[in-house]
Protein backbone atom coordinates (compact mmCIF):
# COMPACT_ATOMS: atom_id res chain seq x y z
CA UNK A 1 0.00 0.00 0.00
CA UNK A 2 0.91 4.13 -0.70
CA UNK A 3 0.67 5.82 2.97
CA UNK A 4 0.55 9.13 3.84
CA UNK A 5 2.79 10.54 0.98
CA UNK A 6 5.72 8.49 1.30
CA UNK A 7 6.14 7.75 -2.22
CA UNK A 8 7.28 4.25 -1.72
CA UNK A 9 5.23 0.90 -1.43
CA UNK A 10 4.66 -0.74 1.67
CA UNK A 11 3.76 -4.35 2.64
CA UNK A 12 2.21 -3.60 6.55
CA UNK A 13 1.44 -7.44 7.53
CA UNK A 14 2.05 -8.01 10.51
CA UNK A 15 5.33 -9.59 11.18
CA UNK A 16 6.07 -12.99 11.05
CA UNK A 17 9.46 -14.85 11.89
CA UNK A 18 10.44 -15.60 8.18
CA UNK A 19 8.70 -11.98 7.39
CA UNK A 20 11.24 -10.51 10.02
CA UNK A 21 14.10 -11.69 8.85
CA UNK A 22 13.89 -11.76 5.08
CA UNK A 23 16.45 -9.15 3.99
CA UNK A 24 12.85 -6.84 2.07
CA UNK A 25 15.54 -3.53 2.68
CA UNK A 26 18.00 -1.03 0.95
CA UNK A 27 20.08 -3.37 -1.52
CA UNK A 28 22.78 -0.66 -1.14
CA UNK A 29 23.30 -1.61 2.66
CA UNK A 30 22.94 -4.92 2.45
CA UNK A 31 25.97 -4.57 -0.72
CA UNK A 32 28.27 -2.67 1.91
CA UNK A 33 27.45 -5.26 4.72
CA UNK A 34 28.77 -7.92 2.34
CA UNK A 35 31.36 -5.86 0.99
CA UNK A 36 32.50 -4.74 4.37
CA UNK A 37 32.94 -8.33 5.52
CA UNK A 38 34.47 -9.80 2.63
CA UNK A 39 37.32 -6.82 2.94
CA UNK A 40 37.94 -7.30 6.71
CA UNK A 41 37.69 -11.30 6.17
CA UNK A 42 40.67 -10.71 3.49
CA UNK A 43 42.63 -8.16 5.15
CA UNK A 44 42.43 -10.74 8.78
CA UNK A 45 42.72 -14.24 6.27
CA UNK A 46 46.52 -11.98 4.48
CA UNK A 47 48.04 -11.83 8.02
CA UNK A 48 47.26 -15.32 8.94
CA UNK A 49 48.64 -16.24 5.97
CA UNK A 50 51.83 -14.06 7.06
CA UNK A 51 51.84 -15.70 10.58
CA UNK A 52 50.50 -12.20 12.60
CA UNK A 53 47.54 -12.64 14.63
CA UNK A 54 44.77 -10.95 15.06
CA UNK A 55 42.59 -10.83 17.80
CA UNK A 56 39.05 -13.39 17.47
CA UNK A 57 37.22 -10.66 19.83
CA UNK A 58 38.14 -7.49 17.18
CA UNK A 59 36.90 -10.23 14.21
CA UNK A 60 33.31 -10.62 16.73
CA UNK A 61 32.84 -6.82 17.27
CA UNK A 62 33.13 -6.02 13.33
CA UNK A 63 31.30 -8.61 12.23
CA UNK A 64 28.59 -7.95 15.31
CA UNK A 65 28.52 -4.58 13.93
CA UNK A 66 28.40 -5.02 10.19
CA UNK A 67 24.78 -7.77 11.38
CA UNK A 68 23.17 -4.72 13.19
CA UNK A 69 23.51 -2.79 10.32
CA UNK A 70 22.07 -5.14 8.05
CA UNK A 71 19.46 -6.17 10.72
CA UNK A 72 18.22 -2.55 10.94
CA UNK A 73 18.61 -1.52 7.29
CA UNK A 74 17.86 -4.82 4.92
CA UNK A 75 15.11 -6.35 7.06
CA UNK A 76 11.29 -5.61 7.17
CA UNK A 77 12.57 -3.11 9.90
CA UNK A 78 13.15 -0.84 7.51
CA UNK A 79 10.01 -0.86 5.92
CA UNK A 80 7.95 -0.33 9.25
CA UNK A 81 10.59 1.95 9.86
CA UNK A 82 9.32 4.23 7.23
CA UNK A 83 5.60 4.27 8.97
CA UNK A 84 6.64 4.57 12.81
CA UNK A 85 8.37 6.63 14.34
CA UNK A 86 9.61 4.11 16.96
CA UNK A 87 10.70 1.56 14.72
CA UNK A 88 12.49 4.59 12.67
CA UNK A 89 14.14 5.51 16.43
CA UNK A 90 15.46 2.39 16.70
CA UNK A 91 17.14 2.34 13.89
CA UNK A 92 18.21 5.81 14.12
CA UNK A 93 20.13 4.66 17.83
CA UNK A 94 21.42 1.58 16.56
CA UNK A 95 23.01 3.00 13.33
CA UNK A 96 24.35 5.88 14.57
CA UNK A 97 25.43 4.80 18.60
CA UNK A 98 25.64 0.78 18.73
CA UNK A 99 26.86 0.14 15.00
CA UNK A 100 29.82 2.63 15.17
CA UNK A 101 31.31 1.53 18.36
CA UNK A 102 31.27 -2.42 17.20
CA UNK A 103 33.00 -1.38 13.83
CA UNK A 104 35.08 0.94 15.78
CA UNK A 105 36.49 -1.96 18.48
CA UNK A 106 37.17 -4.34 15.13
CA UNK A 107 40.01 -1.70 14.37
CA UNK A 108 39.38 -1.38 10.71
CA UNK A 109 41.81 1.37 9.89
CA UNK A 110 44.85 -0.57 11.71
CA UNK A 111 43.73 -4.01 9.82
CA UNK A 112 44.11 -2.19 6.60
CA UNK A 113 47.25 -0.33 7.36
CA UNK A 114 48.78 -3.86 8.42
CA UNK A 115 47.26 -5.93 5.89
CA UNK A 116 47.87 -3.72 2.54
CA UNK A 117 50.99 -4.31 1.14
CA UNK A 118 53.37 -1.23 0.99
CA UNK A 119 53.24 0.23 -2.50
CA UNK A 120 57.83 0.76 -3.05
CA UNK A 121 59.49 3.66 -2.71
CA UNK A 122 58.70 6.62 -4.79
CA UNK A 123 55.11 4.65 -5.75
CA UNK A 124 51.28 5.36 -4.08
CA UNK A 125 49.18 2.32 -3.33
CA UNK A 126 45.95 1.67 -1.21
CA UNK A 127 47.92 1.83 1.92
CA UNK A 128 49.63 4.78 0.94
CA UNK A 129 46.38 6.87 -0.19
CA UNK A 130 45.32 5.20 3.69
CA UNK A 131 48.19 7.38 6.02
CA UNK A 132 47.31 9.97 3.86
CA UNK A 133 43.95 10.62 4.22
CA UNK A 134 44.67 9.70 8.47
CA UNK A 135 47.25 12.67 8.13
CA UNK A 136 44.95 14.94 6.08
CA UNK A 137 43.53 18.25 7.37
CA UNK A 138 40.10 17.07 6.54
CA UNK A 139 40.39 14.48 8.77
CA UNK A 140 42.05 16.34 11.38
CA UNK A 141 38.87 19.09 10.90
CA UNK A 142 36.06 16.41 11.09
CA UNK A 143 37.10 14.23 13.83
CA UNK A 144 37.94 17.30 16.15
CA UNK A 145 35.61 17.27 19.04
CA UNK A 146 34.90 21.04 18.23
CA UNK A 147 33.56 19.44 15.08
CA UNK A 148 31.84 16.00 15.89
CA UNK A 149 29.86 16.89 19.17
CA UNK A 150 27.89 19.63 17.60
CA UNK A 151 27.39 17.56 14.29
CA UNK A 152 26.14 14.93 16.86
CA UNK A 153 23.40 17.21 18.47
CA UNK A 154 22.67 18.77 15.36
CA UNK A 155 22.18 15.62 13.66
CA UNK A 156 18.98 14.95 16.40
CA UNK A 157 17.43 18.89 16.59
CA UNK A 158 18.71 19.60 13.26
CA UNK A 159 16.88 16.68 11.55
CA UNK A 160 13.62 16.32 13.36
CA UNK A 161 12.69 19.65 14.17
CA UNK A 162 12.91 20.97 10.95
CA UNK A 163 11.03 20.45 7.83
CA UNK A 164 13.99 18.54 6.77
CA UNK A 165 13.34 15.40 8.40
CA UNK A 166 10.16 15.41 6.28
CA UNK A 167 11.59 16.37 2.93
CA UNK A 168 14.25 13.05 3.37
CA UNK A 169 11.38 10.70 4.11
CA UNK A 170 9.57 11.51 1.09
CA UNK A 171 11.51 9.02 -0.77
CA UNK A 172 14.02 6.45 -0.41
CA UNK A 173 17.05 8.12 -1.48
CA UNK A 174 16.25 10.39 0.97
CA UNK A 175 16.00 7.69 3.36
CA UNK A 176 19.19 6.09 2.59
CA UNK A 177 20.89 9.51 2.69
CA UNK A 178 20.04 10.06 6.13
CA UNK A 179 20.88 6.43 7.12
CA UNK A 180 24.32 7.03 5.87
CA UNK A 181 24.60 10.20 7.53
CA UNK A 182 23.71 8.80 11.09
CA UNK A 183 26.53 5.96 10.30
CA UNK A 184 29.54 8.38 9.22
CA UNK A 185 28.19 10.71 12.63
CA UNK A 186 28.13 8.02 14.44
CA UNK A 187 31.67 6.85 13.84
CA UNK A 188 33.26 10.04 13.25
CA UNK A 189 32.09 10.65 17.06
CA UNK A 190 33.31 7.16 18.79
CA UNK A 191 36.42 7.18 16.51
CA UNK A 192 39.04 9.63 18.68
CA UNK A 193 36.99 8.49 21.99
CA UNK A 194 37.35 5.06 21.04
CA UNK A 195 41.11 5.40 20.51
CA UNK A 196 41.30 1.72 19.08
CA UNK A 197 42.49 3.25 15.32
CA UNK A 198 45.20 5.65 15.14
CA UNK A 199 44.02 9.33 13.99
CA UNK A 200 44.85 12.93 14.20
CA UNK A 201 43.60 13.25 17.35
CA UNK A 202 44.40 10.97 20.51
CA UNK A 203 43.47 12.52 23.99
CA UNK A 204 43.98 11.34 26.99
CA UNK A 205 41.86 8.67 28.85
CA UNK A 206 39.59 11.36 31.40
CA UNK A 207 39.24 14.01 27.69
CA UNK A 208 37.96 11.31 25.73
CA UNK A 209 34.89 10.21 28.45
CA UNK A 210 34.74 13.82 29.10
CA UNK A 211 34.09 13.85 25.02
CA UNK A 212 31.64 10.70 25.62
CA UNK A 213 29.28 12.36 28.17
CA UNK A 214 29.53 15.83 26.37
CA UNK A 215 26.83 14.60 24.11
CA UNK A 216 24.99 11.72 25.56
CA UNK A 217 22.48 14.41 27.79
CA UNK A 218 21.23 16.25 24.45
CA UNK A 219 19.83 12.84 23.77
CA UNK A 220 18.25 12.50 26.64
CA UNK A 221 16.65 16.03 26.32
CA UNK A 222 15.65 15.06 22.80
CA UNK A 223 13.89 11.96 24.09
CA UNK A 224 12.41 13.80 27.01
CA UNK A 225 10.95 16.63 25.00
CA UNK A 226 9.42 13.93 22.27
CA UNK A 227 7.82 12.03 25.32
CA UNK A 228 6.57 15.54 27.07
CA UNK A 229 5.03 16.68 23.48
CA UNK A 230 0.94 16.83 23.39
CA UNK A 231 1.14 16.52 19.91
CA UNK A 232 2.95 14.61 16.92
CA UNK A 233 6.08 16.80 16.16
CA UNK A 234 7.21 15.47 12.95
CA UNK A 235 4.90 15.16 9.93
CA UNK A 236 6.12 12.05 8.61
CA UNK A 237 4.90 9.93 11.50
CA UNK A 238 1.93 11.74 12.38
CA UNK A 239 -1.01 9.51 10.77
CA UNK A 240 0.38 5.55 11.15
CA UNK A 241 -1.78 3.17 9.20
CA UNK A 242 -4.79 2.12 11.01
CA UNK A 243 -4.00 -1.27 10.53
CA UNK A 244 -1.01 -1.03 13.13
CA UNK A 245 -3.02 -0.19 16.08
CA UNK A 246 -1.24 2.69 17.46
CA UNK A 247 -1.59 6.21 18.00
CA UNK A 248 1.05 9.10 16.54
CA UNK A 249 1.29 10.33 20.28
CA UNK A 250 1.89 7.01 21.55
CA UNK A 251 4.18 5.49 18.62
CA UNK A 252 5.82 9.66 19.30
CA UNK A 253 5.87 8.72 23.08
CA UNK A 254 7.72 5.82 22.49
CA UNK A 255 10.51 6.87 19.99
CA UNK A 256 11.36 9.62 23.15
CA UNK A 257 11.95 6.98 25.25
CA UNK A 258 14.22 4.84 22.88
CA UNK A 259 15.84 7.92 22.16
CA UNK A 260 16.35 8.56 25.83
CA UNK A 261 17.39 4.82 26.48
CA UNK A 262 20.15 5.03 23.94
CA UNK A 263 21.47 7.90 26.06
CA UNK A 264 22.74 5.65 28.54
CA UNK A 265 23.57 2.28 27.01
CA UNK A 266 26.18 2.78 24.45
CA UNK A 267 27.62 4.85 27.13
CA UNK A 268 27.79 2.19 29.29
CA UNK A 269 29.42 0.37 26.61
CA UNK A 270 32.10 2.34 25.54
CA UNK A 271 33.09 3.73 29.16
CA UNK A 272 33.57 0.48 30.10
CA UNK A 273 36.00 0.30 27.06
CA UNK A 274 37.84 2.89 27.75
CA UNK A 275 38.56 1.73 31.25
CA UNK A 276 39.40 -1.69 30.04
CA UNK A 277 41.66 0.28 27.78
CA UNK A 278 43.24 2.35 30.52
CA UNK A 279 43.47 -0.59 32.57
CA UNK A 280 45.46 -2.71 29.53
CA UNK A 281 47.72 0.51 28.95
CA UNK A 282 49.06 0.83 32.79
CA UNK A 283 49.71 -3.02 32.94
CA UNK A 284 52.19 -2.56 29.75
CA UNK A 285 53.53 0.42 30.80
CA UNK A 286 54.25 -1.37 34.22
CA UNK A 287 55.75 -3.76 32.20
CA UNK A 288 58.18 -1.92 29.90
CA UNK A 289 59.52 -0.58 33.08
CA UNK A 290 60.28 -3.68 35.11
CA UNK A 291 62.27 -5.24 31.51
CA UNK A 292 63.81 -1.71 31.51
CA UNK A 293 65.00 -2.07 34.61
CA UNK A 294 65.89 -5.68 34.50
CA UNK A 295 67.89 -3.99 31.43
CA UNK A 296 70.28 -1.50 33.48
CA UNK A 297 69.96 -3.31 36.86
CA UNK A 298 67.44 -0.91 37.98
CA UNK A 299 69.78 2.16 38.00
CA UNK A 300 67.46 4.98 38.50
CA UNK A 301 66.01 3.11 41.45
CA UNK A 302 70.04 3.21 42.68
CA UNK A 303 70.51 6.70 41.76
CA UNK A 304 67.32 7.54 42.95
CA UNK A 305 69.06 5.98 46.71
CA UNK A 306 72.19 7.35 46.40
CA UNK A 307 70.50 10.59 45.93
CA UNK A 308 68.61 10.20 49.45
CA UNK A 309 71.84 8.54 50.78
CA UNK A 310 73.83 11.97 49.89
CA UNK A 311 71.06 13.64 51.22
CA UNK A 312 71.26 12.20 54.98
CA UNK A 313 75.31 12.51 54.77
CA UNK A 314 74.47 16.22 54.18
CA UNK A 315 72.56 16.51 57.21
CA UNK A 316 74.79 14.40 59.04
CA UNK A 317 77.46 16.66 58.25
CA UNK A 318 75.55 19.57 59.27
CA UNK A 319 74.29 18.19 62.67
CA UNK A 320 78.38 17.54 63.55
Amino acid sequence: MDHGGHGVSMDLAPFTLGRGLAFTGEPFFLTGCVVALLLYGWGVARLRRRGDAWPVGRIIAFTTGVLTIALMMCTALNEYGMVLFSVHMVQHMVISMLSPILLLLGAPVTLALRALPAAGRGRTGPRELLVRLLHSRYVRVISHPAFTIPLFIASLYGLYFTPLFDALMSSRPGHLGMMVHFLAVGLVFFWPIMGVDPGPHRPGYIMRMLELFAGMPFHAFFGIALMMASEPMVGTYADPPASLGVTALGDQNAAGGIAWAFSEIPSVLVLLALVYQWYVSEQRQARRLDRAAERDGDAELAAYNAYLSSLQARSTAGRS
